[in-house]
């Protein structure tokens, strides 16, 4: 088990990380601009369950194996990347004029969740996080490697939550304004749309 002073140390360094918007938080505004709060907050979901997988991989070794692979890797992040690309696309198609009717929870919740794991999932950003900055905090002479990679993930997913849902819930209040305005939906779409296709292109680059 990490000590108390490298569980607030490793803390406060992930709150500067996950405080400086991101993709993840320009994908989580934007989502909650144009769909509500309960959209946001399945956004939010979705990116720490993506966030966990990112931990568990770590903790047992199969990110540092991913990584030390080129063919595998490049297979992942291309497939990734292609995915990313049609949800890009996907977003930057037209923009119906009437506006939306607000809902607690939209029908594609489902899917909300499924991009936000693969948003977080594929995000270099964190990708980074978990197999070069977070082994920095574990001690290796307690011989408990995992579970300390475990204990700080957790903390870090929980931080996330944290920071993603403040997000989602200050766009999802200014939603219901911002929606009535056509080209206010419109480049909300393109941001939305703009995110996926840097996150394809960051993928790809990584």
């Amino acid at each position: 088990m990490p000590s108390g002073t490298t569980v607030l140390s490793f803390c406060l360094a992930a709150l500067v990380v996950l405080v400086a918007p991101g993709p993840s938080v320009a994908y989580v505004v934007a989502c909650s601009l144009r769909h509500g709060r309960a959209a946001g907050l399945a956004c939010v979901l979705g990116l720490e369950l993506g966030a966990l997988v990112h931990v568990i991989a770590a903790a047992t070794g199969l990110g540092a194996v991913l990584a030390s692979s080129p063919e595998v890797f490049r297979l992942v992040k291309y497939a990734g990347a292609a995915y990313l690309l049609v949800m890009g696309v996907r977003e930057l198609g037209p923009v119906k004029e009437s506006a939306p009717k607000h809902r607690a929870l939209p029908r594609n919740s489902l899917r909300m969740i499924r991009d936000g794991v693969l948003v977080d999932l594929l995000n270099p950003k964190t990708v980074l996080f978990f197999l070069a900055f977070l082994p920095q905090f574990v001690r290796p002479a307690e011989r408990s490697g995992p579970t300390q990679i475990l204990v700080l993930g957790v903390c870090f997913v929980l931080l996330a939550a944290a920071c993603d849902a403040t997000y989602a819930a200050v766009a999802g209040a200014l939603a219901p304004r911002i929606r009535q305005s056509p080209r206010a939906r419109r480049r909300i779409k393109q941001t939305t749309g703009g995110v996926y296709l840097t996150l394809a292109g960051l993928a790809v680059l990584t």
